[in-house]
C-alpha cells in the first residue's frame, strides 16, 4: 500500500478583505504543524440576506481540521453533504474534523443552515504559472489594472501564444469593474489574490481563468447586471478553481459558445437573478466539481434568449453541489427562439450531485430537477442519475412541464420527451407531489421513466408521489423492464 505524503497549502486573507469571526478554523496533516485558516465573509440568502463563513486550503490527503465556535456553546454539529460520511467529534470547546482528501463542506451548529462554515478543501494546483517565464505579466495588489494593459498583451501576442496575467495575493481593483479577456490567454489569480470585480470572454478562443483566488463583487449596485465571468460568442474557455462572492447577476454566463470547461468554482449569491451558471444556445458544456450556493437558480440551460440565438445540446454536469436558497437547483428548458419554430436541448447528462436545498415560495417555480419547456422549445435526451436530496425547505422533487409562463414565455413549449431519473435518493419531510404535464394535444410529454428513485427509503409511488396531468404519454416509475 503506497503511502500519501500529505501536502498542505493555506492562503491568507489579505488586508482589507471582508472576513468572518463566527469560527477560529485550524488545519495540518495529521499529528502535523497547525496552520491558521482565514474565513472570509459570504452572504446568502436573497430573502433574508446573512452572514456566513468560508475558508479555503489546497491538500492531498489526508487532513485534521480544528474548529471553535467563538460565540455561544455547540450542543450539535452536523457535517453536509451527508453522503460524505463525515462527523463532527465535539471537545471541550471545539469540533475536530478529519477529512481523506479534497472536499467540499458545510458544517453546521445546532441546525444553523445560514451563519454556517463552508469547508473548501481544493485539491494542489497543478503547473502554476511562473512569474520568471517570458510571457508573464505579473500584476501586484493596490492598484488599478485598466482594460489598456490587456489590450497591450492581445496586440503583442500571436495566434500561436499563450499570455498569462498573474495577480499576486492582495486586494486588486479594476479601473471598470470588468476587464475583457483576450485570446490565448491564462488569468492566474494566485490565492490570497481578491480581485473586486469580473472577466468579459467575448468572440474569443482559448482563454483559460484559474487559480485560488476570490472575485468579490458585493460592493456592486444591486441593479447592475454584471457577472463574474461573461462567455459570449467564444471557444474553448475553462475556469478553475476560484470562489466568486456575492455577484449582482449570474457567476458564469455562457452563451452562443462552444467547449467550456467550469471545474471547482465556488459561488454564493444574494441578489435577484443571481443564478449560478446559465447558458443559452450553447454546445459540448462540462461542469465538474463546484459548489453553488445561490439566491436564484444554480443551474439553468436554455436555448435562444436575447442575443444568443441557436439549440443547445451536449451538456455534462457531475460531482457538484448545488444548494439553492431561492429557485430551482437545475432547470432546463425556459427560453428559445419562439418568434421561430424554436430550438432543441438536447443530451444534457446531470450525474452524482449533491442537492443540500430548495426553497421558492411560488409554486409555479417548484422542482429540485425541473424541465420548463417554453417559447416552442424541444426538450429530450436527459438524464439524471446519481443525484442524492438532501432535507428541503419547500418545493417539489421533479417538474416536467410543456408550459406557456406568462412572465417570460411568449408561447408555449413544443415538447419533452425521453427523460430518464435513476438512481435518485431524496430524505427528508418536504413531499409536495411531483408534476408531469403537456400543454394541449399537440404539445406533450412523453417517455419519462423513474428507476429506482427512493423516497424516505421507499420506491418513489405513482399514486402518492406523482401526479400526471394531461397530454402525457408513457410514464414509467420504477418498471425496469
Amino acid at each position: 500500500m503506497q503511502t500519501v505524503n500529505t501536502e498542505v497549502v493555506v492562503y491568507p486573507a489579505p488586508i482589507g478583505a471582508v472576513v468572518n469571526s463566527d469560527f477560529t478554523v485550524k488545519v495540518r496533516k495529521p499529528h502535523g504543524e497547525w496552520h491558521h485558516l482565514s474565513s472570509y465573509n459570504v452572504k446568502v440568502d436573497m430573502h433574508d440576506v446573512r452572514d456566513a463563513s468560508m475558508v479555503t486550503f489546497d491538500c492531498n490527503g489526508p487532513v485534521e481540521l480544528h474548529i471553535v465556535k467563538n460565540a455561544g456553546t455547540v450542543q450539535a454539529a452536523v457535517v453536509r453533504p451527508i453522503s460524505a460520511g463525515l462527523s463532527c467529534a465535539l471537545e471541550a470547546d471545539h469540533m475536530s474534523l478529519h477529512l481523506d482528501g479534497p472536499q467540499q463542506l458545510s458544517l453546521e451548529v445546532d441546525g444553523d443552515r445560514f451563519h454556517n462554515l463552508h469547508i473548501f478543501a481544493n485539491p494542489l494546483e497543478q503547473d502554476i504559472p511562473q512569474v520568471s517565464n517570458e510571457g508573464v505579466l505579473l500584476l501586484a495588489p493596490g492598484m488599478h489594472h485598466s482594460a489598456d494593459m490587456l489590450e497591450t498583451l492581445a496586440r503583442a501576442g500571436s495566434e500561436v501564444t499563450t499570455n498569462v496575467i498573474y495577480f499576486q495575493p492582495g486586494i486588486h481593483h479594476f479601473d471598470t469593474s470588468r476587464l475583457e479577456v483576450p485570446s490565448h490567454t491564462i488569468i492566474y489569480i494566485a490565492g490570497g489574490a481578491v480581485i473586486y470585480g469580473g472577466f468579459i470572454c467575448n468572440r474569443v478562443e482559448d482563454v483559460v481563468i484559474r487559480g485560488r483566488g476570490i472575485l468579490y463583487m458585493s460592493d456592486f449596485e444591486k441593479t447592475t447586471f454584471y457577472r463574474g465571468v461573461e462567455i459570449s460568442y467564444a471557444r474553448n474557455i475553462s475556469i478553475e478553481g476560484i470562489t466568486f462572492i456575492d455577484p449582482p447577476h449570474y457567476t458564469v454566463l455562457i452563451g452562443q459558445s462552444e467547449v467550456i470547461d467550469i471545474c471547482n468554482i465556488k459561488t454564493f449569491s444574494t441578489r435577484g437573478w443571481s443564478d449560478g451558471i446559465d447558458m443559452m444556445a450553447c454546445s459540448d458544456v462540462n461542469i465538474d466539481n463546484v459548489f453553488l450556493r445561490t439566491s436564484d437558480d444554480c443551474i439553468a440551460i436554455y436555448a435562444s434568449r436575447g442575443e444568443y440565438q441557436g439549440d443547445t445540446r451536449r451538456v455534462r454536469v457531475k460531482r457538484s453541489i448545488l444548494w439553492a436558497d431561492v429557485a430551482h437547483p437545475a432547470n432546463i428548458g425556459t427560453h428559445g427562439n419562439y418568434e421561430g419554430d424554436g430550438d432543441v436541448i438536447e443530451d444534457i447528462v446531470l450525474s452524482d450531485i449533491d442537492i443540500l436545498e430548495h426553497h421558492e415560495p411560488q409554486p409555479d417555480y417548484w422542482g429540485c430537477l425541473a424541465i420548463n419547456a417554453g417559447d416552442h422549445n424541444t426538450v429530450q435526451n436527459i438524464l439524471y442519475e446519481n443525484i442524492r436530496i438532501e432535507p428541503f425547505e419547500l418545493g417539489e422533487l421533479f417538474n416536467v412541464r410543456v408550459l406557456q409562463n406568462p412572465k417570460y414565455n411568449p408561447a408555449p413549449g413544443k415538447l419533452i420527451r425521453n427523460v430518464l431519473f435513476k438512481n435518485i435518493e431524496y430524505n427528508g419531510c418536504c413531499l409536495n407531489p411531483s408534476h408531469i404535464e403537456g400543454y394541449d394535444k399537440a404539445r406533450k410529454v412523453e417517455n419519462v421513466r423513474f428507476e429506482n428513485v427512493l423516497v424516505n427509503g421507499k420506491p418513489l409511488c405513482k399514486d402518492k408521489d406523482l401526479i400526471v396531468g394531461a397530454h402525457v404519454a408513457n410514464v414509467k416509475v420504477n418498471d425496469y423492464k
